[in-house]
């Protein structure tokens, strides 16, 4: 289709929505495909762009790092934390650990869910408890 059939009512998205959705990919990409590997990149992206990103970009950015490292001080600290208080041969350790991990892992990706929605509308989101304030 010819540039001047494009649709008239589409609107154009915020600039930094390519960085927004990068970023909201590799959080989720973080818990669930790449965990360390998907962090590092999500790392090197924000301190590569995290000061001079546009406004949306800059958002999603330091939501999902901040969002990352809460998932790792949940996911992996308090993991090893029940383990160690409740004893690694003890059934009731393993009910509450597997419970704990699916349920928290769970929202974590559904946060990362609703955080890619909002970046592919070109929108700011701000992650409850986890996420920082944006600008």
């Amino acid at each position: 289709m010819p540039a001047s059939d494009a649709d008239p009512g589409a609107t154009e998205l915020p600039e930094g929505t390519a960085l927004a959705i990068t970023a909201e990919v590799l959080y989720l990409a973080n818990l669930l495909l790449l965990p360390g590997l998907a962090f590092v990149v999500l790392w090197v992206l924000y301190r590569r762009h995290g000061k001079t990103a546009p406004p949306l970009a800059r958002c999603h950015l330091r939501q999902t790092v901040a969002a990352s490292l809460w998932a790792g001080v949940l996911l992996i600290l308090v993991n090893g934390l029940i383990v160690a208080l409740g004893g690694y041969h003890a059934p009731a350790t393993w009910v509450i650990l597997i419970l704990y991990f699916t349920t928290c892992h769970a929202s974590l990706v559904l946060l990362g869910v609703l955080g890619l929605s909002k970046a592919l509308a070109g929108q700011r989101y701000r992650y409850p408890l986890l996420g920082r304030a944006c600008d």
